[in-house]
């Protein structure tokens, strides 16, 4: 009988209860619950389908080597929050940020603070100055100083919508970022309705991130159409792959006729594959899950 009664986990929890150090202590059943994090729009509806959006109070980190469309989900993001009347912060990293693609995206700059970090002098502290006392500077890099900057606005809070972005970064430099950066970043954005939005050339967050998306360039999913209609140019037409320009008006001259194209009309948008590759979201783990969707031209020549 004594056997039995110390296998109740009732009596078993009575009795560690009862030692001084382990009142504070709760047992599983009895923890609270952290409610689903409230979710908003990404700007894209497919994203959107894939994730249900990006959670409140967590961190997202959107991973893409260049031309993947990781710029085009940054862009739609921005737009969509700045369009919800909520405040916003960019720290542009690399200074690669491009207002009037914004602009064109539906990005409300009334709303945006835009941080652009580039290499500067910084003074060390005192206590790490030569006995002469002398003020030898040093050199503070766009990504240590992107860190910095990041932390204090998490710190003063009143932003809905966050981001970082590393993408133009070499990635073994930013896989370098430390790891309690992350986490420090995770526990200042957490129990607050701030979305921490960081864009990398590949995961680096690690299992800070709530949620971690991929997103790769398929194909390109078109060429302009006015482009298309020139295959069937009258004669001295030059053909490619998708699209077509005027002859050379003349044999010397190697300038294309006015109705050449420039090069920023020659694409209409990319094929995106999105794909979830974690979410903390789910009570169950979750499989990579992929999603396409396509982006447009915002800038013509």
């Amino acid at each position: 009988m004594a056997s039995a009664a110390l296998k109740s986990p009732s009596l078993i929890w009575g009795r560690l209860s009862a030692i001084p150090k382990l009142t504070e202590v709760r047992p599983a059943s009895r923890l609270e619950v952290r409610p689903a994090p409230e979710m908003v729009s990404s700007g894209i509806r497919e994203l959107n389908a894939l994730t249900g959006g990006l959670p409140r109070g967590c961190l997202t980190e959107v991973c893409g080597a260049a031309s993947s469309g990781r710029t085009s989900v940054l862009l739609a993001a921005l737009a969509a929050a700045t369009q919800r009347q909520e405040a916003c912060t960019l720290v542009d990293v690399s200074d690669a940020f491009d207002p009037v693609s914004a602009a064109e995206a539906g990005v409300d700059f009334e709303r945006l603070l835009w941080v652009r970090c580039n290499r500067q002098e910084k003074h060390p502290p005192k206590k790490h100055r030569n006995p002469e006392g002398s003020k030898k500077l040093h050199m503070e890099g766009p990504v240590e100083q992107g860190l910095r900057v990041t932390d204090l606005l998490l710190q003063s809070g009143g932003f809905g919508l966050v981001i970082i972005d590393l993408g133009d970064v070499p990635f073994q430099t930013a896989r370098h970022v430390p790891l309690t950066s992350w986490f420090r970043f995770q526990r200042a954005v957490e129990r607050t309705s701030t979305v921490l939005f960081v864009i990398t050339p590949a995961p680096c967050a690690q299992t800070c991130a709530s949620l971690l998306l991929k997103v790769s360039a398929k194909k390109l999913s078109a060429f302009s159409s006015q482009l298309s209609a020139q295959r069937n140019a009258s004669d001295g037409a030059v053909e490619g792959r998708g699209f077509s320009h005027a002859a050379i008006a003349s044999k010397g001259s190697q300038a294309l006729a006015p109705e050449a194209p420039t090069h920023a009309q020659l694409l209409d948008g990319f094929r995106v594959q999105g794909e979830l590759l974690r979410s903390r979201l789910e009570r169950k783990p979750v499989r990579s899950i992929a999603v396409a969707f396509t982006t447009k031209t915002i800038r013509a020549g």
